[in-house]
């Protein structure tokens, strides 16, 4: 079963990036590799930000729609997902882990496996490692500019 693990860091509080990544109408805000949270292919989205599990998260990149399912929430430590439904992937799951680090910012953890889809699948484990760096780094990034303006 192919995988992915990613790492970076970021100066803003585990707190900070939570909020982030349990409001699903952020992903796009931060993400450079989403357009659009896709609202009425979602379901179980929090109206103030705090999606809890069971929410159905669909994001749109280009033509194509992917959504994932919320399976695990550790309330600023670990959140786990798993997809839906994706044109590219079977069997997606992930889990994104958050750890304090020594300079009072965050370590993010980003991993999962998958099957491919027959036509698409065999270029997954060339793309979707550097897709997902590009997102945690992306997060990182975000994280630290709203920390700065809410006097972190």
């Amino acid at each position: 079963m192919p995988s992915y693990h990613v790492r970076t860091t970021t100066s803003a509080s585990p707190e900070t990036v939570w909020r982030l990544l349990v409001d699903g109408r952020s992903w796009p805000r931060w993400s450079s590799g989403l357009d659009e949270l896709v609202e009425p292919r979602s379901s179980g989205l929090d109206p103030n930000g705090r999606d809890g599990v069971g929410a159905v998260r669909a994001f749109r990149t280009g033509r194509t729609v992917a959504a994932e399912r919320l399976v695990e929430l550790v309330e600023n430590r670990r959140m786990t997902y798993e997809d839906v439904f994706n044109p590219a992937l079977r069997d997606y799951r992930a889990e994104i882990r958050l750890e304090p680090n020594a300079d009072d910012g965050t370590t993010i953890s980003w991993q999962g496996s998958w099957r491919g889809r027959a036509g698409v699948g065999w270029l997954m484990p060339l793309i979707l490692p550097g897709v997902m760096q590009r997102m945690a780094d992306d997060l990182a990034n975000h994280a630290e500019r709203i920390g700065d303006k809410a006097g972190r």
